[in-house]
């Protein structure tokens, strides 16, 4: 399909039909994963495929208490969101149904290949995730191409010791993300609901109006 299509109509698919995804699938998203660019060239990635049913229960395990957490904080007014009550309650879905979706794909990276070069400032460090991402919105865009859902949580992060307890990781892989694929329950969007361009683009100034972007809504 044409690329910006794939782009402008590639949800979080929260909704899976059980059927199994052929592994030559799974293959053919991963292989377009592993062109995401990486610092160096050092290509830190490896993926475990997750099909085994005990293993997703485990996983689901693992995120719910992290996720009731995160639904608790929002409904007491603790933490930010945008998600809508409706959105909320189709994502709790998703969430305490994780372990019927057929496949989880688990992003690992080699610790000992990743930089961080923004990690003295006060903030907190993102720029070694230029490594890793990319090569994630490879997989998803790769599965919308054909035809498969998928969704990216990086809850598990939080509890990375005992997913490499489940996975069988050596000590120097961690993991970047759980990826959930799966044919989906419901039809893609026509288009994503986004900001305007005009809000988040500038020209030269942060606050000066960039021209081109009016009319991109």
């Amino acid at each position: 399909m044409d690329l910006f299509e794939a782009i402008q109509t590639t949800p979080a698919c929260r909704a899976y039909k059980t059927d199994a995804v052929p592994g030559a699938l799974i293959a053919r998203i991963l292989a377009a994963a592993r062109c995401g660019p990486t610092g160096g060239n050092r290509q830190p990635l490896s993926f475990v495929v997750v099909r085994d049913a005990e293993k997703r229960r485990r996983l689901r395990d693992l995120y719910l208490p992290i996720w009731d957490a995160y639904v608790a904080g929002i409904q007491s007014g603790q933490t930010p969101t945008g998600l809508t009550p409706k959105l909320l309650e189709k994502v709790d879905r998703y969430a305490q149904g994780l372990a019927e979706i057929p496949v989880f794909i688990v992003v690992c990276f080699d610790t000992t290949l990743v930089g961080a070069p923004d990690k003295a400032l006060a903030r907190q460090s993102v720029a070694g995730g230029a490594s890793i991402y990319p090569a994630v919105q490879n997989l998803i865009l790769a599965a919308r191409g054909e035809g498969l859902g998928t969704a990216l949580t990086t809850l598990h992060c939080a509890v990375e010791p005992e997913v490499q307890k489940v996975l069988g990781l050596p000590a120097h892989i961690g993991t970047a993300a759980v990826i959930t694929v799966g044919w989906p329950a419901e039809p893609f969007p026509k288009k994503l609901k986004r900001r305007p361009l005009a809000e988040i683009a500038f020209a030269d100034t942060w606050g000066e109006s960039l021209p081109e972007a009016k009319g991109w809504d």
